[in-house]
């Protein structure tokens, strides 16, 4: 059994040898499934991401949603969370024309400076990107820890019904089991370009 650092690695490349034709091909795929999906379909305030290292796009359906009027956000790094204990994140809402700026890691990302920031729990929808999947929707991701420290609360299923959780990405990032961590966030759906998977018995 490969490491996880080692599948790491080798989904990254997976999503990386893609070609833009297939990339573009698998965004307006999961763009169209989700966009009949009641979870989108109620959510007022939904939060996106900005692809970066052959990341599944998610704008063709944040397009669709600002099209809808739906309020749109994307998330920022916590500038006040240096040590890696705190990393965060923090959501900006987003509009088409809006200038970008790179993070410390190279991503685009809105400028916050005097904009009000949308807490996490205040948002109804949140579309994450992930490195790999399963089919019980578990999830890893990059590494850093920023969206499992972000949404700990959620793991307090009891109290918290938002934000609802899809992650998105490319069929090749599909893997057989996924042992989950005791700090790990479940989520609700993940969408590929074939098809979507849920937990049994979930509605989204």
């Amino acid at each position: 059994m490969q490491s996880l650092p080692s599948t790491r690695r080798a989904l990254r490349h997976a999503r990386r040898a893609l070609s833009p034709r297939e990339q573009r091909r698998h965004a307006i795929a999961v763009a169209r499934r989700l966009r009949r999906a009641p979870h989108f379909l109620r959510a007022h305030r939904i939060a996106f991401y900005w692809p970066a290292d052959g990341e599944l796009d998610p704008r063709p359906l944040m397009e669709h949603a600002l099209a809808l009027g739906k309020t749109c956000l994307l998330p920022i790094l916590d500038r006040a969370s240096n040590s890696t204990s705190r990393r965060r994140l923090q959501f900006v809402r987003f509009r088409s024309g809006d200038r970008m700026r790179p993070n410390r890691f190279g991503i685009p990302e809105p400028n916050a400076r005097g904009r009000l920031l949308t807490p996490s729990h205040a948002i109804d929808l949140i579309i994450m990107p992930l490195v790999g999947f399963d089919e019980r929707c578990h999830r890893i991701g990059m590494g850093g820890g920023y969206y499992d420290r972000t949404l700990a609360f959620l793991r307090r299923r009891n109290h918290w019904r938002h934000p609802r959780l899809i992650g998105v990405a490319h069929e090749c990032q599909r893997l057989e089991r996924i042992e989950p961590q005791s700090w790990d966030v479940p989520l609700d759906a993940v969408a590929t370009e074939s098809r979507l998977y849920a937990p049994k018995g979930a509605l989204i």
